[in-house]
């Protein structure tokens, strides 16, 4: 008689979300698994209500997500419960974010951790900061100490993680994240941009993003606007407003705060080139994105985009004025005078899919069962959960 496949429950509670980050990396990482599952494990979703209509075509089987199920209020539960509890019913646990509220009641259950960064640690922080990014650390490693392996979405936080947490000899691997098809673009350039060249950069008004560099770029290119398209409701954002004005870039230097997926796309298509400063990022989309729209992209030599990026970009290799005026040019000239540059661009961009995620992660599920890949029995360590 063969043996069950191991049912693997996946937390899809961020669906609740579903337009931020973490929703639409649930909700693509979800429909591949779907995928990938046939005759190598049961895909169990842990899911808000009303979730499950994200995935009409079934196959999965689905644990509620409830309040009373959070690990503020199991941590007292589990070791009255555990000596109770029947055999294991499922055979591993799969935290998808460093933020869950949820861990399996039962403590035999092995569990992997998904950390797609720590991008707090690398914030100047404010006094009143300091305590609670100590605390933020120290429930990350709680959930690491509960894990028998953890995932990270890129090589340099994979680096950072096993430099600033104790990993206490657990395997961590990399999975990169998958770029979705680009949404239709807006038939018309939005009504909020002036007509003529534009130099775009897309993120939430953060300071780790540090758009504020991007103002002395601007003014060392007369004849562009400059736009910033991301939540501004912050207090960076207002840093950036007062900044413009100090400058009287009013007119050139443009927030226009969030923006709907058909006019990014259409930024995206029509801008001159696509910046990228940032200081800290755990993967980097916007400029995958940019180039799957053939256009020449500038980002910092920092944290994970050269390992995301390649060749396939110019760097930024200081944030001062001047310097960043040079790159540009040099940058905007090898751009033109070489006409497969956006072509490769935009086929190294299509190299990043979400069905490799999901194969990566069902080649790290099969791992900490013990499995070897596309062996359809469950190994004794699920076995005994």
């Amino acid at each position: 008689m063969p043996k069950s496949l191991p049912r693997i429950v996946v937390d899809l509670e961020k669906l609740r979300h579903i337009n931020c980050g973490l929703g639409r990396f649930s909700l693509h990482l979800a429909e591949e698994l779907l995928k990938v599952a046939p005759g190598r494990f049961e895909p169990v979703f842990f899911l808000p209500a009303g979730a499950e209509s994200h995935f009409p075509g079934g196959g999965f089987e689905r644990i509620a997500v409830a309040p009373w199920k959070k690990e503020v209020l199991r941590q007292y539960l589990r070791p009255l419960v555990s000596p109770f509890l029947p055999a294991a019913q499922v055979a591993l646990w799969h935290v998808t974010n460093q933020m869950s509220k949820y861990l399996p009641l039962d403590p035999r259950v092995p569990v992997l951790l998904t950390i797609h960064d720590l991008n707090f640690l690398h914030e100047a922080p404010h006094d009143e900061q300091v305590g609670k990014i100590a605390r933020k650390l120290a429930d990350i490693q709680d959930k690491i100490d509960r894990a028998d392996a953890v995932v990270t979405d890129s090589q340099f936080v994979a680096d950072d993680v096993t430099s600033r947490l104790r990993l206490g000899g657990r395997p961590i691997h990399v999975v990169p994240l998958g770029l979705s098809p680009p949404p239709a673009a807006a038939a018309s350039r939005p009504a909020w941009l002036a007509p003529g060249p534009f130099i775009l950069t897309v993120g939430n008004c953060l300071a780790h993003k540090n758009f504020h560099v991007l103002l002395d770029l601007l003014e060392m290119l007369p004849g562009r606007r400059l736009v910033i398209a991301g939540k501004k409701a912050t207090p960076y954002g207002d840093f950036l407003g007062r900044e413009v004005s100090r400058r009287r870039l009013e007119g050139r230097a443009i927030l226009p705060g969030e923006v709907n997926d058909a006019d990014r796309q259409w930024l995206y298509e029509h801008c001159e080139a696509f910046l990228f400063p940032s200081l800290t990022e755990g993967f980097g989309f916007p400029v995958l994105e940019a180039m799957q729209a053939g256009r020449p992209v500038f980002m910092a030599r920092t944290t994970c985009l050269p390992e995301i990026a390649g060749d396939h970009g110019f760097y930024l290799d200081s944030f001062d004025g001047a310097a960043m005026g040079a790159a540009y040019e040099a940058g905007m000239a090898a751009f033109q005078a070489d006409p497969g540059f956006a072509p490769r661009a935009r086929a190294h961009a299509a190299t990043f899919s979400w069905g490799a995620t999901a194969r990566g992660y069902a080649r790290v599920y099969e791992s900490i069962l013990g499995q070897t890949a596309g062996e359809n029995e469950v190994s004794a360590v699920a076995a005994s959960c």
